[in-house]
């Protein structure tokens, strides 16, 4: 069979690579003629994600199609939907592109979420404020990602700040102060069962993430109950395939932040660090294979290198150590806050990765 990946960067990469081992075809297409993907790929097709003729070429030389990418255009895709097998649909992607709907769709399946408001003008913005108060978070509902597309309103003086983001519609979001993040990758296949990996604790710095410590250190019953919440959130959505949800944990309560129909960055680390990784439970997914259910093989912790730790993650993959495993993803071009690939600790907690190797990247 032939997947075709409509998107090219790592983590089409990364399923290429999970579907060969499956006995797999795979053909991307990107608008970057270097991307990622192409490199693993049997095919690929040059051409931007709106480009309709190019999506329905991809589609005519697959047997089933998924996207890596949440940001193809919903109005392309779902006409692509009835005509080819496309077995996610277009309705994860469509409601993880709005923050709005996001956050309406978490609330009505049943999943506790930060207080949040429709913004459009200042007008409007003033009356969210007033409504939700300080602290809270002004986003750009679509396209922000990383940090980008949202200012942090601690004080009336704040405002002014924020304004220019209203030049596109925005969601104003109550600051939560939680006590960490954690994500959850999930697997649903078309008969209804649901595989999970283990929680991870998320650390970001400057917005994006650094580091994913798995497992996440929380009581058991908590873990527990978020695991059946994001499971009967799937479930009761109807959505199939992959879906990665990001939480804030506050004490005993979990907030839905926000989620991705897609592998996650946090979920790189089950490559090596589970006994299935969500690559490849993706790819069975996609194939109509029976899926596997992941388990841990040891503590965790996975390192995501930007374009600052390049030079660092090449001379650590020189060095050949036995459970730290370098993943590059071949992109030519390397940017200060560019996801450029990511280290995987195997056998480590934090408090052994801070003390062996934290130093060795940029703080």
């Amino acid at each position: 069979m032939t997947i075709g990946i409509i998107g090219g960067g790592q983590l089409g990469l990364m399923l290429a690579e999970q579907a060969r081992l499956l006995g797999a075809r795979t053909v991307a297409l990107d608008p970057a003629p270097d991307a990622p993907a192409f490199a693993v790929c049997d095919e690929h097709i040059v051409a931007a994600y709106d480009d309709a003729a190019a999506l329905e070429e991809l589609c005519r030389r697959s047997d089933v199609v998924s996207y890596e990418f949440e940001n193809v255009p919903g109005g392309v895709l779902i006409p692509l939907t009835e005509k080819y097998h496309i077995p996610q649909g277009f309705r994860p992607l469509y409601d993880s592109q709005d923050r709005l709907r996001e956050k309406t769709n978490a609330r009505e399946h049943g999943l506790l979420t930060p207080d949040f408001a429709a913004v459009e003008d200042e007008a409007s913005l003033r009356r969210a404020v007033d409504e939700i108060g300080y602290p809270c978070v002004l986003k750009t509902r679509t396209l922000g990602y990383d940090g980008h597309g949202q200012a942090v309103l601690r004080s009336a003086e704040d405002l002014p700040k924020a304004l220019p983001l209203l030049s596109v519609p925005c969601i104003l979001e109550q600051f939560v102060r939680f006590d960490y993040e954690a994500s959850i990758v999930l697997v649903r296949d078309a008969r209804g069962r649901t595989i999970h990996f283990p929680v991870g604790r998320n650390i970001h710095r400057d917005g994006i993430l650094d580091l994913c410590v798995v497992p996440a250190a929380m009581p058991s019953d908590l873990l527990e109950r978020l695991v059946g919440a994001s499971e009967r959130f799937m479930a009761g959505c109807g959505y199939t395939g992959i879906l990665a949800i990001e939480y804030f944990i506050r004490g005993d309560e979990f907030f839905f932040n926000e989620m991705a129909p897609r592998p996650h960055n946090s979920g790189h680390y089950t490559i090596e660090g589970c006994t299935t990784n969500q690559f490849r439970e993706w790819a069975r997914y996609l194939l109509g294979q029976e899926m596997e259910e992941p388990r841990l093989v040891a503590p965790t912790v996975m390192k995501n290198i930007l374009g600052q730790d390049l030079e660092a993650a090449e001379r650590t993959a020189r060095e050949g150590c036995g459970d730290v495993h370098v993943h590059l993803y071949g992109k030519r071009v390397a940017k200060p806050k560019r996801k450029m690939g990511h280290i995987t600790f195997v056998g480590m907690d934090k408090e052994e990765y801070d003390a062996r190797w934290r130093d060795r990247f940029v703080k």
